[in-house]
């Protein structure tokens, strides 16, 4: 997703260059959204309509559903956050915003006194041509960028967001050369960046645990995208301080700090999901005889030294989610046996 504001003073056709830069976009074939910020208050309900009293009557949030859906949120909400639940209502090309000049997305500006290190283009909008408005969208095309904080490149080692995004805008780098992102991430509303590892864990790990569900039961037949919501009363602990091995086919595997904070992690959290004893410090899990299809493979488990039985069902989550965990890792070969040992320090 490409996003790019739109900005100016008042009066310098703000909305009639996004009109034009939407309907060219359009042409394109692209799927397009759009924002517009005023400092006015919107009102997206008439007075005296049934949602217009649903409002009146104190709800926050009001959803009207009809030949369109519209949403009327009683207060204002935050512009990534927006960008965020945008991801989750359809696949969009691009999102252009009208207005929102403090963010740091990259702006085209109608009128100068606006500009600053986030401008990419100055368009007079009342005297711009159809081949001014598709060059633009070229441009658009070229330096619009998804949410600056989801911005990764060079795989895990270069996460600075802003630095990323002023190489994009500059010309300098293009979308096309940063990481995949394969999931992601908000906690309380915040956006939360995960560089090509993470997101891509998280991905297998999630879809791990659902290939074990009975989908068919809830009318989902093929697995597309997935939104999930995991209200949380707890405060987040800290990283667990522990030691992590993992070998593949009786070899140990290099890993660094950083993969072994997440796997460690991860497995304490799959194992206090079932019930063991109250204080694991040492973990041991082993898949074997893995071949072309995981559900033969057979898993056990350990924690504290001590076997844990596991119902079929629980042996296929964990299965697929350690599975997963040691998918997404640079492995070389086949796998056929997976150890993992997790001791808290």
């Amino acid at each position: 997703m490409k996003i790019v504001s739109i900005v100016g003073k008042k009066n310098t056709g703000k909305t009639s260059l996004t009109i034009k830069v939407i309907e060219e976009l359009k042409k394109r074939g692209y799927n397009v959204a759009s924002i517009k910020h005023s400092h006015h208050s919107i009102e997206m309900d008439k007075e005296n309509t049934d949602t217009w009293r649903h409002k009146q009557a104190g709800a926050n949030l009001v959803v009207g559903v009809g030949s369109t859906t519209f949403f009327n949120s009683r207060s204002e909400m935050d512009l990534n956050r927006i960008l965020y639940l945008i991801k989750h209502m359809g696949d969009f090309d691009f999102v252009i915003i009208e207005g929102f000049k403090k963010y740091n997305y990259p702006k085209i500006i109608t009128s100068p006194d606006v500009r600053d290190e986030y401008t990419i283009a100055e368009i007079d909008s009342f005297t711009i041509t159809p081949e001014g408005v598709s060059e633009l969208a070229d441009l658009i095309e070229k330096r619009g960028h998804d949410i600056v904080d989801t911005l990764f490149a060079n795989n895990c080692g270069f996460n600075n967001g802003e630095t990323i995004a002023s190489e994009i805008r500059n010309g300098n780098l293009s979308v096309e050369d940063l990481d995949k992102t394969h999931s992601y991430l908000s906690i309380d509303g915040k956006v939360v960046g995960l560089n090509r590892f993470v997101s891509k864990y998280l991905k297998e790990s999630v879809i791990g645990v659902i290939n074990t569900l009975n989908l068919n039961d809830f009318g989902v037949e093929d697995i597309g995208k997935i939104e999930l919501l995991i209200p949380n009363e707890n405060t987040a602990q800290n990283p667990t301080d522990a030691d992590c091995s993992i070998q593949i086919n009786d070899k140990g595997l290099d890993i660094n700090a950083f993969t072994k904070n997440i796997v460690s992690n991860s497995v304490k959290g799959m194992v206090s999901s079932i019930k063991t004893e109250d204080d694991v410090r040492l973990i041991e899990a082993e898949i074997t005889d893995i071949g072309e299809n995981l559900e033969n493979a057979s898993i056990a488990l350990k924690t504290n030294g001590h076997d844990v039985e596991l119902n079929a069902f629980t042996q296929g989550i964990l299965k697929e989610t350690i599975y997963a965990i040691v998918s997404s890792l640079k492995i070389d070969e086949d796998i056929l046996k997976i150890t993992i040992k997790v001791e808290e320090r």
